[in-house]
């Protein structure tokens, strides 16, 4: 482990553009250096532009690759992406109780950046009951934390009001991401934990090449809990590292562009 500084299994859908989902997870974590393992949930067909097909894996397949994973590797902590359907939630938060993980961060994958529906209607009520009690953080953006608690978001104060219901639903904590919407020129981010309310304000970075920030923030806290940072520390080297990946972005296709995951966050550069 001398070349890591933990080891954390990204359990999500591959996204075959390489811009989110389990590849941005596996860049974030190598950029991270920690050693980042999988668990696929389902199959995309995408690119730049669109979601042609999705494929689910079977419930039973996902079963195994978490117990193949749990059974021999001391994984530090875990992330759920795209979990598309209620057969494979269940078995998602199945595996997760069975091995007792405790740092588990839940992205709530529920529209792609293209606007593809990435999860049933079904599926969102067994998320909310089954997956979200099991998670140390949960980490939607607007629309899906809309979604989540039944709340208009329209102000920062109702993104708080939103994490608030949310943890109703068992999740140790919640950080509602406000880059979808609210002010023209910053970026300001909801983290509610014990009860306590705190903001996270930074200026907006202009840029098209937002493909996979969900991912790669969620996979970014999983991956320094993983190297035993505290919660609140992950989620603002969290956001640091995203900040530094939107600033390094890329367009390789004609449409949305992903982040540049190849940087180096100073906390990882200082022990190299």
């Amino acid at each position: 482990m001398a070349l890591y500084r933990g080891i954390a299994v990204s359990i999500a859908g591959s996204d075959s553009g390489g811009g989110a989902g389990i590849q941005a997870d596996l860049k974030t974590c190598a950029a991270l250096k920690v050693f980042g393992m999988t668990v696929i949930t389902a199959l995309t067909a995408q690119n730049s532009r669109e979601v042609s097909a999705v494929w689910n894996v079977p419930a039973g397949m996902i079963s195994a690759q978490v117990d193949a994973l749990w059974s021999d590797f001391p994984v530090g902590a875990a992330k759920t992406g795209m979990l598309g359907a209620a057969d494979t939630i269940r078995a998602v938060a199945s595996g997760i109780r069975r091995w007792k993980v405790d740092k588990l961060v839940v992205d709530p994958v529920m529209i792609a950046q293209s606007g593809a529906a990435l999860i049933d209607d079904d599926a969102v009520a067994v998320l909310r009951e089954e997956l979200l009690p099991l998670a140390l953080i949960v980490t939607p953006n607007i629309p899906e934390a809309e979604r989540l608690s039944g709340i208009a978001i329209e102000s920062i104060e109702d993104m708080e009001r939103a994490a608030a219901e949310i943890a109703k639903s068992g999740p140790k904590s919640v950080l509602v991401k406000g880059g979808h919407r609210m002010q023209p020129d910053t970026v300001t981010d909801v983290f509610f934990r014990e009860g306590e309310v705190s903001r996270f304000t930074d200026g907006r970075i202009v840029t098209e090449n937002t493909h996979g920030t969900g991912c790669t923030l969620s996979a970014a806290i999983a991956a320094e809990l993983s190297a035993g940072i505290p919660l609140p520390e992950a989620v603002r080297r969290g956001r640091q590292y995203l900040r530094m990946g939107l600033k390094a972005g890329f367009r390789p296709g004609a449409g949305w562009g992903p982040l540049g995951h190849a940087v180096m966050p100073p906390w990882v550069e200082e022990k190299a």
